[in-house]
C-alpha cells in the first residue's frame, strides 16, 4: 500500500491518501513556534492498515524540520509519541511550563 501524505495549511491538516483517496488526516493548530494537533481520524477501510501511523510520523517529521514544537491535544498523537519516545518526545511542549521538555531538562 502506498501511502501519499501532504500537508494542506489552507484545511489546516495533514492527509494522508491510499491510491488517491483520502484515508486519513490530522488536524491542527499553529502558533508562533508551536503546532498543536487536535484530532486525528481514519476513514473506513483503512483502520489497522498503519496509515494513521504514517500520517502522525510523518507529520511530527515536518514539525522537526521547522523547529516546531508539538503540543499533542489529540490522544493518538500523545500515544504514537509515548509510543516512540526515542524519535519524538523531544519535540513535545510542556504545556505547564510553556516550554519544550528538553529546555525544561536543561535548566
Amino acid at each position: 500500500m502506498d501511502v501519499s501524505i501532504t500537508d494542506v495549511p489552507e484545511r489546516r491538516r495533514y492527509e494522508a491518501r491510499v491510491d488517491g483517496q483520502l484515508a486519513a488526516i490530522a488536524e491542527y493548530l499553529s502558533a508562533d513556534d508551536t503546532v498543536v494537533f487536535t484530532h486525528t481520524q481514519t476513514f473506513d477501510g483503512y483502520q489497522g492498515k498503519g496509515v494513521a501511523s504514517a500520517l502522525i510520523r510523518s507529520a511530527l517529521d515536518d514539525a522537526r524540520r521547522k523547529q516546531l514544537s508539538v503540543l499533542p491535544a489529540c490522544s493518538f498523537v500523545a500515544q504514537f509519541v509515548h509510543r516512540h519516545p526515542e524519535d519524538y518526545a523531544d519535540l513535545i511542549q510542556d504545556p505547564s511550563a510553556g516550554r519544550s521538555r528538553t529546555q525544561a531538562d536543561s535548566d
